[in-house]
């Protein structure tokens, strides 16, 4: 445990140095965040039909989205991926650690330190100056943390899973692309998932991507109910079991198959 704990603060340490592209990432999501707050608003201004979600809540979901971008398992790890590609996999494998537990520490580091440069500045900035609401009470901001949680641990497992499937491809930009339009829409970054018809919501709540997005930005919201929390966050953590189980099973038939350059 102390290994992937360094591990850990090593990467997270180096991904913080990284200051200048926080910022220019920040500017980049409130650009695209205003532009879909904007389309949002249109949209509310030319229907009088009613709606599964108010304006102000779909503007704090936008905003929420737009701060943990960074956070959506739509690309691959490239260290894991140049590792791969060189044959220097093999130097991984003779580490003294689990290395399915490394790569999964790399992908905490990844997935939050990054975040984390760009969601506090962004979250000051749309509550100030944006329109983006405080939690709807004291539970529903405590069973957002929470879930938030549960949201970055899918989402590790998620990227380890990518990772993995690297060893079967010579490029990891079909897994990529494939990836990140699936997250995209299925997680509800694009469009909220209660405005899905009916029977694509059955398809979305039964997959685990909507506990990275829509599952905590609506337990902000209050839209889901604190009290309904429970069912919530225990589909979350399903699902984080079961992709580390896949994950799992996968790189043992990699690492079986592995063939290093050279022979």
């Amino acid at each position: 445990m102390i290994s992937y704990t360094a591990i850990l603060s090593a990467n997270v340490r180096t991904l913080l140095q990284y200051r200048t592209a926080a910022v220019a990432g920040l500017i980049t999501q409130i650009f695209w965040g205003l532009i879909r707050v904007m389309i949002f608003e249109a949209f509310y201004r030319s229907t009088t039909a009613d709606q599964p979600m108010t304006l102000d809540e779909v503007v704090t979901y936008i905003w929420l989205g737009q701060a943990f971008f960074l956070l959506l398992p739509w690309d691959v790890d490239r260290q894991i991926h140049a590792l791969i590609r060189s044959g220097l996999v093999g130097y991984e494998l003779l580490r003294p650690v689990d290395l399915y537990n490394l790569w999964f520490t790399r992908a905490l580091a990844f997935r939050t330190a990054p975040t984390l440069l760009r969601a506090v500045p962004l979250i000051a900035v749309a509550i100030l100056f944006l329109g983006m609401g405080a939690p709807a009470s004291a539970a529903a901001g405590l069973a957002f943390c929470v879930s938030m949680i549960g949201a970055l641990l899918i989402s590790c497992a998620f990227t380890t899973l990518l990772n993995i499937t690297l060893m079967w491809t010579v490029s990891g930009q079909g897994v990529a692309g494939l990836s990140a339009a699936a997250v995209t829409i299925l997680t509800g970054m694009l469009i909220p998932v209660p405005f899905f018809p009916d029977w694509a919501q059955t398809v979305i709540n039964a997959l685990p991507f909507r506990g990275i997005v829509d599952t905590p930005y609506r337990l902000y919201l209050g839209h889901i109910p604190p009290s309904d929390a429970i069912w919530h966050l225990g589909h979350q953590f399903v699902w984080t079991v079961a992709l580390i189980l896949a994950g799992r099973w996968l790189l043992a038939r990699g690492v079986r198959r592995l063939v290093m350059q050279g022979g």
